[in-house]
């Protein structure tokens, strides 16, 4: 009996301590958090529309932080956590978004400046460290008020005179609102892609000219677009620029009702010593679709195998308006099929990179497979016309179905030499 008097005092007693204990406060509790998942945009200059550097900037959007959490609106993320663990899961845990909505139910406190963990250093203008050359449009181009805009190729001569490996890069517009996305492509010398462009000027390939399409004759260096990260590589691992290569800027424009001009920029960091692995940027894509009209869940799929053997490190998957969901499959040489990503939700405002926290090794004559679903269907919100069959196609209204991902690979190994077929060896007589 006196002990379970005592275990009853004691129950009460943590019970009380736990209703008594301080409710967070923004230097000591919800700071750590917002560095972690927020800051890297919402600061000055950054997507974010506001700025979590300060408790003042940040005190007056304390409901709309609560509420994003709540949703899961903020951060965005959209991978399935049963398939693949990534590095760079921005998604909050139980615990951090307890603390939030916690801070903001007790009246959002400041709290001890003095409680404040060290503030997280950024390179000012750029997600990657100070960069060792920035490559630009040499002039602006300027952005009607009003109607379609053909994607812009830029041709910006990179002038190296020997071969450089690039650890980190990024590509950032000066004009947010007007830039939908960038893709800046490595173009090697003697290559015939988009020969008739000139450097610094705008250029748009005809309708039926070979130079359209996504990464037709070049590597992929860097993307902009939303939610995009830099890209940013392990020690050992680099993108390689040979000397005398271009950079070719496939750049994105949408009219909004406002005329406006943008000069986006390429910033590089190379790497400090010649690294063991090229990365590597592929796609398993379709372009041969016809989404039809009216169609909640239409599928389609892509695939693509490897013919050498090559180290999986990263996804992106891309589609467009009625983009509905998109997996990831690896289907082995033994037959053996694998989900490595799944994004059930996918969204159009968030073009989000998956990094995996653990590199996964794909044997030669390995199968990178994706399905893609669609909704073409009046109930979709963000479908332009769901009476229209829709195609693939550059613009916004139109589809894309692609699969990126990066792969590492030997240092010495071509695109050719990771996705040309073997020729099969012939016996003699």
């Amino acid at each position: 009996m006196r002990a379970l008097v005592i275990g009853i005092a004691s129950a009460a007693l943590a019970a009380a301590a736990s209703t008594n204990s301080a409710p967070p406060t923004f230097y000591k509790d919800v700071l750590p958090v917002l560095q972690k998942n927020c800051q890297n945009c919402h600061r000055p200059g950054e997507a974010g529309p506001m700025s979590f550097m300060s408790y003042e900037s940040t005190r007056p959007w304390a409901k709309a932080i609560k509420t994003a959490v709540a949703t899961k609106k903020m951060p965005p993320w959209f991978a399935d956590p049963h398939y693949g663990k990534f590095e760079n899961d921005r998604s909050l845990s139980q615990a951090e978004m307890q603390t939030l909505t916690a801070w903001v139910d007790a009246g959002a406190k400041a709290g001890e400046a003095t409680d404040a963990p060290k503030p997280v250093e950024f390179t000012d203008g750029w997600g990657i460290p100070k960069p060792d050359v920035i490559l630009s449009m040499p002039a602006a181009f300027a952005i009607p008020a009003s109607g379609t805009v053909d994607y812009q190729y830029f041709i910006v001569p990179t002038n190296f005179k020997e071969d450089r490996y690039v650890q980190y890069a990024e590509a950032r517009p000066s004009n947010r609102v007007l830039v939908h996305h960038i893709i800046a492509f490595v173009r090697e010398p003697g290559s015939p892609w988009l020969k008739e462009a000139k450097p610094g000027i705008a250029f748009v390939p005809s309708r039926d000219s070979k130079d359209r399409g996504e990464g037709f004759g070049g590597d992929f260096l860097a993307g902009y677009a939303p939610g995009t990260i830099p890209q940013s590589l392990k020690p050992g691992q680099a993108k390689l620029i040979k000397a005398g290569s271009d950079i070719v800027l496939q750049i994105h424009y949408t009219a909004n009702g406002k005329t406006g001009t943008d000069t986006s920029r390429v910033a590089l960091v190379f790497a400090k010593e010649k690294p063991t692995q090229r990365v590597l940027t592929l796609a398993s894509a379709n372009g041969e679709f016809a989404i039809p009209a009216g169609d909640s869940n239409y599928r389609v799929e892509s695939k693509i195998q490897l013919q050498e053997k090559a180290t999986l490190i990263s996804f992106l998957p891309h589609m467009h308006l009625r983009g509905k969901d998109f997996e990831y499959r690896a289907i082995y040489p033994t037959g053996e099929t694998e989900k490595l990503l799944v994004v059930p939700h996918y969204s159009f405002s968030w073009q989000l990179t998956y990094n995996l926290e653990k590199p996964k090794v794909l044997p030669a004559g390995t199968v990178i497979e994706c399905t893609a679903h669609f909704d073409n269907s009046a109930n979709n919100a963000a479908n332009p016309d769901a009476t229209k069959v829709i195609h693939f196609g550059e613009q916004s209204w139109d589809e894309m179905m692609i699969g990126f991902f990066d792969v590492a690979v030997d240092v010495d190994t071509t695109p050719m030499d990771l996705l040309r077929p073997k020729k099969k060896a012939t016996g003699g007589d």
